[in-house]
């Protein structure tokens, strides 16, 4: 993209009404240099004009480049994202323009339900439409610079450089100075409790646009349609916004603050924290107080039945376990267990699809598995995995092969015996246990079966060692 005013607008021309000309009327009369994607939306300017930068042309591209990279569905106007550069061109001025005048109200977020880990309950999430979510977006660059850079270093959630690979060594780092026992607090749907008085009393702190501060205001309280009803939200910041991660790590700052007055070791990641402290005795101590503040202070509910005081060593936090006395970092029990759940789904007999597909949707979900639990050192775990995956991939070769002349046809082209192949073929046994009979491992072996294109955990493992550092 250059520099001149032509190529910024082409850029953004999907907000474009009458052509460039029309455009540069409507979002600013001269030219800019562009902003790269790294920087802030605006260098510092009065806390007090913040809605000038967010509907700033160049910050206005950024956000929906964004956008349009998280792609998502619809909100409750059904608007694609494809549909919205059509829409936008002719609407989009006068949007502008109530944003600048304050008078403009987002509209109810869709709801959503997915299933939480384990099957356990479900969690709500709020999908907005395509046109608030290019606006949430557009605020959420704005005030990340104004906000960041004041939270705590402990804080791991949602924020530009940081990760859950940074919070679990930082945990892994703590134990191992000696914070042997570990104070778990889990907030009782925190996303759907936060009250909307608190929260915003936090964000007004830095940010004194009363335009900007009405606009969150009212994004918290848009309300969400459920099967065609709109339902009030009086309470809560609903998960699926581009805003909602910033606001909740605004609010726990106070806390994070609380605890760095405490002199308190601590790791947070969004409402996921655990403390650390030396003894036992000073970990209910301590877990009495943060209940209080919580409740009392920010006005949050935890949930009792899941918080406790444990040891150190052998906690769970974001998936991964600490284990014994280096404090290695491991994948947790229930993850391996949601793991192999999910490639029984993957990997199931009556799915109905080519194996083509199948190795598809499987190598995709093996890098996004190993691409976060690459972090932990478990290599004989891993290498045992590849074995089972690929006992269950050929389970799914013979039972796609289905008769019992196609399957003797097919071992007979991979090198099996033909006597062999028919006594295979003619078996009784399940599917399962055929999975693992000689002829099967001949025919599909390893090698082949990297030859049809399954991915291995244990060499994408082996090309992450640098995520592992000296965690």
């Amino acid at each position: 993209m250059n520099s001149d005013r032509g190529a910024v607008q082409q850029t953004f021309d999907f907000l474009s009404e009458g052509g460039p000309t029309r455009l540069a009327e409507l979002l600013r009369p001269e030219s800019t240099d562009p902003a790269r994607s790294d920087q802030p939306a605006l260098s510092a300017s009065p806390a007090d004009a913040l809605m000038e930068q967010v509907v700033d042309v160049e910050n206005l591209q950024r956000a929906w480049r964004q956008v349009r990279r998280n792609r998502g569905a619809p909100g409750p106007d059904g608007m694609t994202i494809k549909q919205f550069e059509g829409w936008s061109g002719e609407n989009w001025s006068r949007v502008r323009q109530q944003l600048l005048d304050g008078t403009y109200r987002p509209s109810p977020v869709r709801r959503k339900t997915i299933p939480k880990d384990g099957g356990v309950g479900v969690r709500l999430l709020g999908i907005p439409n395509v046109l608030d979510r290019l606006i949430q977006q557009a605020i959420c660059q704005v005030l990340t610079p104004i906000f960041d850079p004041g939270f705590s270093e402990s804080s791991f959630g949602f924020r530009p450089g940081r990760s859950a690979h940074g919070a679990a060594k930082r945990v892994q780092q703590i134990i191992r100075q000696g914070y042997a026992w570990c104070v778990d607090v889990d907030l009782s749907k925190f996303f759907d409790r936060v009250q909307h008085d608190v929260l915003m009393s936090s964000v007004s702190r830095k940010v004194h646009d009363g335009r900007l501060l009405r606009l969150i205001g009212h994004y918290l309280r848009a309300g969400v349609m459920v099967e065609g009803v709109l339902q009030p939200t009086p309470e809560g910041s609903p998960q699926g916004g581009p805003l909602s991660p910033l606001l909740s790590n605004i609010l726990l700052d106070n806390l994070d603050k609380e605890l760095e007055r405490r002199g308190l070791r601590f790791v947070r990641y969004a409402d996921d924290f655990q403390i650390f402290v030396r003894s036992e005795r000073s970990a209910q101590r301590v877990f009495e107080s943060v209940q209080r503040y919580l409740t009392q202070r920010l006005k949050l509910v935890v949930n009792e039945q899941k918080s406790s005081v444990r040891a150190a060593r052998g906690c769970e936090y974001l998936g991964f376990t600490f284990v014994g006395p280096r404090v290695t970092i491991k994948v947790s029990a229930k993850k391996l267990k949601a793991f192999k759940r999910r490639i029984k789904e993957l990997t199931g007999r009556s799915r109905g699809i080519s194996m083509h597909r199948r190795l598809t949707d499987l190598n995709r979900y093996l890098r996004g598995w190993i691409g976060y639990f690459g972090l932990a050192r478990q290599f004989d775990d891993f290498v045992g995995l590849d074995g089972w995956i690929r006992r269950r991939v050929r389970m799914c070769y013979w039972k796609q092969w289905r008769y019992p002349r196609t399957k003797v046809r097919h071992l007979v082209q991979l090198g099996v015996d033909r006597e062999m192949a028919i006594k295979h073929a003619i078996s009784r046994k399940r599917y399962w246990r055929m999975s693992r009979m000689p002829a099967m491992r001949y025919a599909m072996p390893n090698k082949w079966l990297e030859q049809q294109g399954l991915l291995s955990l244990k060499h994408l493992w082996g090309q992450l060692a640098p995520l592992r550092g000296t965690a």
